[in-house]
């Protein structure tokens, strides 16, 4: 079995030079910043979708309700 694929990645990448190899590693980092980001604000609309959803809405009020019993058994949640 031959070497991985990664494995010869790192091998191309080693017959580069210094500032090819700067250039790639500083190109990886920003697409994986830019792809963690597009990724972070998929999630945020995803939650603001959800938050605006009546049915999500309902499930919340009947959370509420039913928890608002042990919320007045003078516990201090701000400890």
């Amino acid at each position: 079995m031959g070497p991985s694929s990664v494995e010869q990645i790192e091998t191309d990448i080693a017959q580069l030079s210094l500032s090819d190899q700067l250039w790639l590693m500083e190109r990886l980092a920003y697409r994986i910043r830019h792809a963690n980001l597009h990724t972070v604000a998929v999630n945020e609309d995803a939650l603001v979708a959800m938050a605006a959803d009546p049915a999500i809405q309902h499930e919340l009020q009947q959370i509420h309700a039913e928890f608002a019993l042990t919320e007045m058994d003078g516990l201090d949640s701000e400890r």
